[in-house]
């Protein structure tokens, strides 16, 4: 078996360790290599989501990704996922977006979806995305918005029980009114053994689905390595 290494790019502390961890359970073999930058997220929150103005260092770690011999890079955080497309063009490498797999997903199953996030920058982005993703698939949908006020703060401040409180409150709120939710950031993955088991189903996180993403682009790349050396 080829063995391949993992980019993943981080915005906050709270999805490093998942993340990695996920990624070996997932892609056996796999290395992975984080950047983690934790200026970022405060910046977009402070000038309302701009992302020019973190445009340029977020791409570098793309780059390095590639320069310290990346198979693909994976964009752990959703405020930033519109960049995707820019490094897309910047490196020879896949560059995936976390949320893109379950954005798919959402379209393909449901039509009235909620977006819930702890951060105001996320929001927006997600509900780009799913906007962009349901014209591709021709499929109109109804989009709902809820953001966890406060969560995320309580989080990064260390008090887990108190963003989880206050962000189950928000998603069951949100579940009644769609049918399904997604999750805009990976860190709110957590919550979902937490929520009550008859509605557990209606609720879609990212990094499962991003990971298998990343693993099936793996794959192929080794397919073809495979390919190329039996040649």
């Amino acid at each position: 078996m080829i063995e391949k290494k993992l980019a993943i790019i981080h915005t906050s502390f709270a999805t490093v360790e998942p993340l990695t961890a996920l990624a070996k359970d997932t892609i056996i073999g796999c290395e992975v290599v984080n950047f983690m930058d934790d200026s970022i997220l405060p910046q977009l929150m402070k000038n309302g989501g701009d992302l020019s103005t973190v445009e340029g260092r977020w791409l570098q770690y793309v780059v390095f990704a590639e320069d310290v011999g990346a198979d693909c890079v994976l964009n752990a955080c959703s405020s930033v996922g519109e960049l995707t497309e820019k490094a897309r063009r910047m490196v020879s490498i896949p560059v995936l977006r976390i949320d893109e797999a379950m954005a798919e997903k959402a379209i393909g199953i449901a039509q009235r979806i909620g977006v819930a996030a702890t951060l105001p920058t996320t929001l927006r982005p997600t509900l780009a995305l799913l906007g962009k993703k349901s014209r591709e698939a021709g499929k109109d949908i109804e989009l709902q918005s809820a953001l966890a006020d406060g969560a995320y703060e309580q989080l990064m401040t260390g008090h887990k029980d108190a963003h989880d409180a206050i962000l189950i409150k928000a998603l069951k709120e949100l579940a009644d009114k769609v049918d399904i939710v997604i999750l805009a950031q990976a860190s709110m993955a957590r919550v979902i053994p937490l929520l009550p088991a008859e509605i557990r189903d209606k609720f879609l996180s990212s990094p499962v689905l991003a990971m298998q993403r990343v693993k099936a682009v793996l794959d192929i790349q080794s397919l073809k390595t495979e390919e190329e050396n039996c040649n």
